[in-house]
């Protein structure tokens, strides 16, 4: 279904722009019907960059992004069936509108000759899958409603168009623990209707709980992904191994410059090429045996 293809992104940067940085690097993975893929990382490691590319927010600078086999291109029909929810909910809803809004807008885009009645039962239908009583949000400006909630309607949203894939960028990062669970727990009976969902974020504990395989940035490069199973339980690459066994420490933060011993990829791995260590699980590395635990 979606597929990313050695696809790299370059930023301008500089005065008159005549310098450039890599924002991501040689990355390749694929989204299938059905699945919950996992991107982690830290801040900074291109993440949030990918996601904006597979929506058609920022063109790619090399390399090639396909859906359904055909080359990615923001407009009406293509967003009919992708669309994205990003950490802020707050964002994404325009201050002055009550919340009926956003629905009206996808009516006035795509439905325009359905009939009002019709809308309505569409409209509640959608809350009550990702429960929300209609008649307590509807009605209220996004400032009276929580972030779980403005969350819950942008999903609600998707599903009133024949989405297919679901790009999720730090939807739970700014809420409650408990809100948090219900968010998860609404992706993933999403993923049992069909629902493909590309779930971007820097919490490795729920990435492992929501998907079935993972995909592991560092410096805008894959430095590992396979099935969630054996990237969590049998980690190859040093960093995977440092993100699993070490206690975050914000005031150290990883420099990317910084030469790995147990690991040739910072000295060998410009290509961005990855060694299939075993059936379906990648890691980006010259000399596998050298990354493999002791």
């Amino acid at each position: 279904m979606l597929k990313l293809d050695d696809v790299t992104k370059e930023f301008r940067i500089g005065a008159f722009g005549g310098k450039s940085v890599a924002a991501v690097r040689n990355v390749s993975f694929e989204v299938v019907p059905g699945e919950v893929v996992s991107l982690i990382g830290e801040s900074g490691s291109g993440k949030s960059t990918i996601g904006r590319m597979i929506l058609g927010l920022n063109p790619v600078t090399r390399g090639s992004i396909t859906f359904d086999g055909l080359p990615v291109r923001a407009g009406k029909e293509y967003y009919r069936h992708i669309q994205g929810i990003f950490q802020d909910p707050f964002s994404s809803f325009n201050p002055v509108f009550k919340a009926d809004r956003v629905f009206a807008m996808i009516k006035d885009t795509y439905y325009p000759d359905v009939a009002e009645a019709e809308w309505a039962r569409r409209v509640a239908v959608a809350l009550r899958d990702v429960r929300l009583n209609p008649d307590q949000v509807l009605g209220k400006y996004p400032h009276q409603l929580s972030g779980g909630q403005l969350q819950r309607l942008l999903i609600a949203r998707a599903l009133l168009l024949d989405i297919r894939l679901l790009v999720a960028d730090e939807i739970t990062s700014m809420l409650d623990a408990s809100t948090r669970i219900d968010v998860l727990n609404l992706l993933a009976e999403l993923k049992a209707r069909g629902l493909a969902v590309l779930y971007i974020t820097h919490d490795l504990s729920l990435g492992n709980y929501l998907a079935e395989r993972t995909v592991v940035l560092r410096g805008g490069r894959v430095v590992e992904m396979g099935p969630t199973e054996r990237v969590f339980g049998d980690p190859l690459h040093p960093y995977t191994r440092e993100l699993l066994s070490a206690v975050p420490r914000l005031h150290e933060p990883w420099d990317d410059a910084a030469p790995v011993d147990t690991c040739p990829y910072h000295e060998r791995g410009g290509s961005g090429g990855l060694v299939e260590a075993e059936p379906g699980h990648h890691v980006a590395c010259a000399e596998l045996q050298r990354c493999l635990r002791p």
